[in-house]
């Protein structure tokens, strides 16, 4: 009885795990693939993506919560998620910055078990370089394109990167060029004229990179794994609003990131309890 609790535990936190990247990644400047590297579910999506009869046969368990949790957030919560980033963007962001930070600890000792030989210089240049970089890219002004099926295949092009290179906010990058609020409010109404290239772009990107970047996790998974995080911690530093209308919204603010910050802890520890088969690295 106590076994199958827990695996019903682990379900339901993987089922929240996958909803929370399916709805994250719709939010302007949270990257699909940083949530997916918080949650521990970026180096079992990429053996999915590289190897998927295989791999989706042998972890089928971890990966069918996870999927139907991101269909849930990415295509129904869409609205939901546009329309509270249009009231409370600051709130929003805040929460997901704390669900991120919450997780970076065991990140970290999970890259240091696996080679405690390693340095850890890459994870600090990664941090600093990277921070540099998506600051550059995120200064520049906007543009608008007419959106049409092969915009939104592009759309779907840079969807696909920022789920295989964590710390690109394709979200972002739309916004500059017009695309966002057409294609979320598209996925929101079910329009099938947008969401079809969407995953046909989605499909291109991740046929093209995923096994490139899941045989650099199996080669050397310690310093891969520090780079990534290092990339996480910096593109997760960026989204951090900066500015509050009123003291009111601070403090909500501060409180939506320490819960998110103690929600993630808490499904850390959950998932520690019910240890469930992972990824050989």
């Amino acid at each position: 009885m106590k076994k199958e609790a827990g695996g019903i535990l682990s379900w339901l936190i993987r089922c929240l795990q996958g909803a929370i990247v399916g709805t994250g990644a719709i939010l302007p400047g949270v990257s699909g693939g940083v949530l997916c590297v918080a949650f521990g579910i970026y180096e079992p999506m990429m053996a999915l993506l590289s190897h998927p009869i295989r791999s989706f046969r042998e972890y089928y368990r971890m990966f069918i919560p996870i999927l139907l949790g991101w269909a849930a957030g990415f295509v129904l919560l869409a609205g939901l998620v546009e329309k509270l980033f249009e009231t409370a963007a600051s709130v929003a962001l805040m929460l997901f910055a704390g669900l991120i930070f919450g997780t970076v600890p065991e990140l970290l000792k999970k890259s240091e078990r696996s080679d405690g030989r390693q340095s850890w210089t890459p994870f600090i240049a990664s941090m600093v370089l990277f921070y540099l970089l998506f600051s550059i890219l995120a200064g520049g002004e906007g543009i608008t394109l007419e959106p049409n099926s092969g915009w939104y295949f592009f759309c779907g092009l840079v969807w696909g990167l920022s789920i295989v290179i964590p710390g690109l906010s394709s979200s972002s990058l739309l916004i500059y060029l017009g695309l966002y609020q057409p294609m979320t409010g598209g996925i929101a109404a079910l329009d099938f004229s947008v969401i079809l290239p969407l995953l046909c772009g989605m499909f291109v990107t991740i046929l093209l990179t995923a096994r490139l970047v899941n045989r650099l996790f199996q080669q050397n998974y310690a310093l891969v794994s520090r780079l990534v995080t290092g990339i996480l911690i910096s593109s997760t530093l960026l989204i951090l609003p900066t500015s509050f209308e009123t003291a009111g919204d601070l403090a909500a603010a501060v409180g939506c990131f320490v819960v998110g910050f103690f929600v993630a802890r808490a499904m850390d520890a959950a998932q520690a309890k019910s240890p469930e088969k992972e990824i050989p690295t």
